[in-house]
């Protein structure tokens, strides 16, 4: 049977379907992102996620499978050290990764690192703690202004953020200094996935506002990917969302902004009624970031919902030749304790209306069978020293 023409994979990111054997590793036990949101909700409105067998895989609350599912699903552990958002993606287009990234969530970043910033930048810092980006803008803009201190923060990812008002710091500036972080954190203990200068306006509090100038510093992968494998077949690779940032611009033929997860689907519905030939790599971070580390079970339980509206137009319009694949990179439990990601297994749920039968899958070990088998369906070699196993053959029948 001819391979599928284009393949749609779709990053719900962050959500978990429970804790790994070795999620007591990450400070994470007993850990279970969607199990737990369903526990407290109970139930939610999400037709299209239990046709395809979402709830076959993770049945959970009062919600169960359904008597036959359409699409294909597995679970998927990482063989990768780490529960972090690079490291999830880059595993599943084949790099594995043995040295996690450094968060400094609960600490802050080390004094001998904002000392070098200090006196590379010029600046003296202020901030340097696990913040919302508007909350600390809020709260030190004024500050940074009339000072001409610099507001660095992170968050529960492995990033450094670096505030600037564009009136009064420049962006010429802030992106020098992130240049400059970005270059501080390559030592392997300050070792960060981003740097991400997060631009501003206004002279007070009650009229700060972000401005859209924002610009990330990421590590490039750590050797080449199937998107890379894809790209130089002449294939196009079409990144939504925050895919572009994550692996630094390697690979994509082509990239989406997007401003929420529905806006992200949005643009997928839109890209599926264009003509292309490849793969559309979707990240929907809204789960994650709004959700997840806010420790908002209901929010999630509804963004969710509205996913699964979009999903529902999504199936509609994929053609004959079309495989679509959701999953996610790690989860990030929102009833635990702290505000971090946490170890879980992921979902693979696959479906195209050429399936005859849906059904379970053999649970595989590593992320790495995305991107696996979606070089097997270009007929594209996977890159050398990569990872990962197609299941092309079990998504054809």
């Amino acid at each position: 049977m001819k391979e599928y023409n284009r393949i749609f994979v779709i990053v719900l990111d962050s959500l978990g379907i429970g804790a790994m054997p070795d999620s007591s590793d990450f400070g994470d036990v007993g850990v279970d992102t969607l199990g737990h949101i369903l526990e407290r909700m109970g139930t939610l409105q999400i037709p299209n996620l239990k046709k395809l067998g979402l709830m076959n895989l993770h049945p959970a609350g009062s919600m169960e499978g359904v008597d036959s599912p359409a699409g294909r699903y597995m679970r998927l552990g990482e063989a990768s050290k780490g529960k972090d958002t690079m490291t999830g993606h880059w595993e599943m287009m084949g790099i594995r990764t043995e040295k996690p990234f450094r968060t400094f969530t609960e600490t802050g970043f080390p004094k001998e690192l904002i000392e070098e910033l200090e006196k590379r930048c010029g600046k003296r810092v202020i901030g340097n703690k696990s913040a919302s980006g508007t909350q600390i803008i809020e709260e030190l803009g004024e500050e940074e202004i009339q000072t001409g201190a610099m507001i660095v923060y992170t968050s529960a990812d492995s990033v450094i953020q670096i505030c600037g008002n564009e009136e009064t710091f420049d962006l010429k500036n802030l992106y020098r200094c992130c240049e400059i972080a970005r270059e501080i954190t390559m030592k392997d203990e300050w070792r960060v996935g981003r740097v991400i200068a997060r631009p501003y306006v206004g002279k007070k509090r009650g009229e700060f506002r972000r401005t859209s100038n924002r610009h990330d510093y990421a590590l490039k992968p750590t050797g080449r990917t199937v998107l890379n494998a894809l790209a130089d077949a002449g294939l196009d690779v079409i990144g939504v969302g925050k895919i572009h940032d994550i692996f630094c611009g390697e690979g994509i033929t082509q990239t989406y902004h997007s401003e929420s997860s529905v806006h992200g689907m949005d643009q997928t519905i839109e890209i599926c009624e264009k003509e292309f030939h490849g793969l559309c790599f979707v990240n929907l971070v809204d789960f994650d970031a709004l959700w997840g580390h806010r420790r908002d079970a209901e929010g999630y339980g509804r963004e969710i919902e509205k996913f699964d509206k979009n999903l529902g137009v999504l199936l509609e319009k994929l053609r004959e030749d079309d495989l679509l694949i959701l999953t996610a990179d790690h989860g990030n439990d929102p009833t635990y304790t702290g505000t971090d990601h946490t170890r879980e297994y992921v979902p693979f749920v696959a479906y195209s209306k050429r399936m005859k039968h849906g059904g379970p899958l053999k649970p595989e070990d590593t992320f790495a069978v995305v991107g696996a088998t979606v070089a097997e369906n270009f007929g594209v070699a996977m890159p050398e020293d990569t990872i990962g196993s197609s299941v092309l053959d079990k998504l054809i029948q």
